[in-house]
């Protein structure tokens, strides 16, 4: 399948079915909401990878959250139940707004929202999962469809609820063997020949986020702080010891383990900011190099050659992307470069199409990566004032 200009979709096959999907991603790492208008061609009686024709992100852009919305995100886990419904409601409110402003600006008209909220709790042993953004709210202020509630199936079927970018995977990216995204979580997806696999790796961008607002940075742009620091080989081994990176997967991650976990004791290290930064980016490539040789000799796999290709926030990490880069010199994994835009969207992208297979009753999240008792097929429709074509 390919990226498929505008005036190609107004002369497709009768077989073909078209959506126009807006997918809207809140990360762990709180930069802001990340909104990708997509269109999808679907060829009729085809399954697998084969179901996409066609598609391209006709526009992305990352909306940054305001600093109270930032900080009301943030220590949202520690209010009472009536802060955090009114949180949820508010900020489907405020998503909703923001969605107006965007499609009025493009003058393009949406079939659906696909909006995956913002995590606030994610414990899978008790089957709980929490994203704040009412699907509902969403619908009132955009008139639109909107589709929300992506991991509750799952959940509810004994899954892990994550990662949930597997799907985009399977059915956009399925030249590649790993994929690996590098947002405010690390995760990574094997496309195997009889199944697909998928797990969080460990904390990423919501780490070295974390450092760098310690000089009120929003991030470390292309590595710099990283780049001038030292590895401190202590901390690096008080970090590698961590449990979670014992566990075999499925496995997944809640967006406080590794402020629990890591960040404490980087901080508490008494390092300068660059050893810190420079420390947590050895970590991450190291954990995410070290995962993909167990994936590779758990599922005893025995290409010559491995195609990864990664994306997400990191991506644009140029010191984080050349450590990864070195610690996978002389094996048989090749990094691919990435489109800049797909890098930058691609969850946004992922909410798109899962919000496509949502309203062709298609299963959007797969019990291969998350341990669940089937497939699921994720999300709750509110209609607003009009139907999904």
């Amino acid at each position: 399948m390919q990226f498929l200009s505008k005036l190609a979709f107004m002369t497709l096959e009768s077989n073909i079915k078209q959506y126009c999907a807006l997918g809207i991603m809140s990360g762990s790492s709180l930069d802001g909401l990340d909104l990708a208008l997509c269109r999808f061609a679907l060829q009729r009686g085809q399954s697998g990878p084969d179901l996409i024709h066609e598609w391209e992100l006709i526009e992305g852009t990352t909306l940054p959250f305001s600093l109270q919305w930032k900080e009301r995100l943030r220590t949202l886990p520690k209010a009472d139940a009536l802060g955090i419904m009114q949180a949820d409601v508010d900020f489907g409110h405020y998503t909703g707004q923001l969605v107006n402003q965007f499609l009025g600006q493009l003058k393009v008209q949406a079939d659906f929202v696909a909006f995956h909220g913002h995590t606030i709790f994610h414990d899978p042993s008790k089957m709980l999962t929490v994203q704040i953004g009412d699907g509902a709210s969403v619908a009132a202020e955009t008139t639109l469809p909107v589709i929300n509630q992506f991991r509750h199936q799952d959940v509810a079927s004994q899954g892990e609820g994550a990662p949930i970018a597997s799907i985009a995977d399977k059915y956009l990216l399925a030249d590649y063997d790993f994929c690996l995204n590098l947002g405010g979580i690390s995760n990574v997806t094997a496309l195997l020949p009889d199944k697909t696999i998928a797990f969080d790796i460990g904390p990423a961008n919501q780490i070295l986020n974390a450092l760098a607002a310690q000089r009120q940075l929003e991030y470390d742009d292309e590595g710099k702080i990283a780049a001038a620091g030292q590895v401190d080989q202590a901390l690096l081994q008080q970090l590698n010891q961590a449990d979670y990176y014992q566990q075999d997967y499925p496995k997944t991650l809640d967006n406080f383990w590794g402020g629990r976990h890591l960040l404490s004791k980087i901080e508490a290290s008494g390092l300068s900011l660059e050893d810190q930064m420079r420390t947590a980016v050895a970590h991450i490539a190291l954990q995410i190099a070290i995962s993909l040789q167990k994936l590779i000799a758990k599922e005893k796999l025995q290409k010559s050659e491995y195609k990864l290709l990664p994306t997400g926030g990191g991506v644009f990490n140029t010191f984080l992307m050349k450590e990864l880069d070195l610690l996978l010199t002389g094996t048989n994994i090749i990094i691919e470069q990435t489109d800049p835009s797909f890098a930058a969207f691609k969850e946004a992208i992922l909410m798109a199409l899962m919000g496509v297979l949502r309203v062709e009753n298609i299963p959007n999240v797969m019990c291969s990566v998350t341990g669940a008792k089937k497939d699921t097929i994720g999300g709750a429709i509110h209609q607003g004032s009009s139907k999904i074509i």
